[in-house]
C-alpha cells in the first residue's frame, strides 16, 4: 500500500506544472475608450521635489468615464488633484476621480485639475519622456508617453 501511495504521491507531483501551464493567463486591462491629447509634464526649477501632468482627455461615449488612477516609474507618488479657492486663498487638494463627461473633455491643466507627481528624484530635462498609465473606471487603461516642458499660456 505505501508503494502505490508513494506512486500517487510522486505523480501528482509531476502533473502539477503541467495542470497549472493550462490555466489561462490573466486578462489585460482593455484599451482605453477615453482619447488623450497634447499631454505632458511641466518642468520644475532644481530641487522642486514635485512636478504635475496636464492633457485634455477627450470621451467619444455614451457614458460618464472616471480616470481613477495614474501611475508612472519617475515619482514615488501619484495623485490625481485639482485646485480650489477657500479663503481668498488658491489651495490643492487630492480628489478620488476626475470625471470625463460623456461626448465630452476635460482639461488638465495649471491652476486646475492636474495629475501630480510628488517626490520626484531629480528634475527632468526638457523632451524627456514620462510613461504615464491612467486608469479609468470602466477597467481601461491608457499608456500616454508625456514630454517634459514649459506650459504653455492659453
Amino acid at each position: 500500500m505505501s508503494g502505490k501511495l508513494a506512486l500517487a504521491f510522486v505523480l501528482a507531483l509531476l502533473l502539477a506544472p503541467a495542470a497549472r501551464a493550462a490555466d489561462p493567463p490573466p486578462a489585460a486591462a482593455p484599451a482605453a475608450k477615453i482619447e488623450v491629447v497634447d499631454p505632458y509634464v511641466r518642468l520644475m526649477p532644481p530641487g522642486a521635489p514635485n512636478t504635475a501632468a496636464f492633457m485634455e482627455l477627450r470621451n467619444p461615449t455614451d457614458a460618464e468615464i472616471r480616470l481613477v488612477a495614474a501611475e508612472n516609474g519617475y515619482s514615488k507618488r501619484t495623485e490625481l488633484h485639482t485646485h480650489t479657492m477657500e479663503g481668498g486663498v488658491m489651495k490643492m487638494r487630492q480628489v478620488p476621480f476626475i470625471a470625463v463627461p460623456a461626448r465630452g473633455s476635460v482639461k488638465l491643466a495649471p491652476g486646475g485639475l492636474h495629475i501630480m507627481m510628488l517626490e520626484v528624484p531629480r528634475p527632468l530635462a526638457e523632451g524627456e519622456v514620462v510613461a504615464l498609465t491612467l486608469r479609468f473606471d470602466d477597467g481601461s487603461s491608457a499608456v500616454v508617453k508625456a514630454p517634459a516642458r514649459r506650459p504653455v499660456a492659453r
